[in-house]
């Protein structure tokens, strides 16, 4: 099974014909810049594509605290996404309210154990909504 930096690899060299799919979900590349390095980090994630936005969700594998890749987006919001061969920048907000719910049961008919991670924490489990930026362009891959 792929995982980390071998999976984006991967990924990215084959368009997403090699890792799109990780325990029957499908997968994109998720590229945040450290907000402690500056640096471009890529992680895969779960995704669900919705009214032309792309959900993830921050579980952290029901971990008590957010994953870094959540605090770094916190801090820029701006990113950029690979959805297989399409690469696109993008702008990601935290769900919130009656929106959060309905994606989150979304997200959870994708992938059920996030409401086993719901359930094993005390943390909100945030839902991100990743809009792409118009008009979309796509962004070159990084070596």
């Amino acid at each position: 099974m792929l995982f980390g930096a071998e999976h984006v690899r991967q990924y990215e060299e084959s368009d997403g014909e090699v890792g799109f799919l990780r325990h029957g979900a499908p997968i994109l590349i998720l590229t945040i810049t450290g907000r402690k390095t500056g640096r471009p980090r890529k992680v895969p994630l779960i995704f669900q594509e919705h009214e032309g936005r792309y959900v993830v969700v921050a579980s952290n594998g029901g971990a008590a605290d957010h994953p870094d890749w959540y605090t770094d987006l916190q801090a820029d919001p701006e990113v950029r996404v690979q959805v297989k061969a399409d690469r696109f920048a993008a702008r990601a907000r935290t769900a919130t309210g009656e929106e959060r719910e309905k994606l989150w049961r979304t997200m959870a008919a994708v992938f059920a154990i996030y409401d086993e991670y719901r359930r094993t924490t005390e943390r909100e489990i945030p839902v991100v909504v990743l809009e792409p930026v118009e008009p979309v362009e796509p962004v070159e891959p990084q070596p």
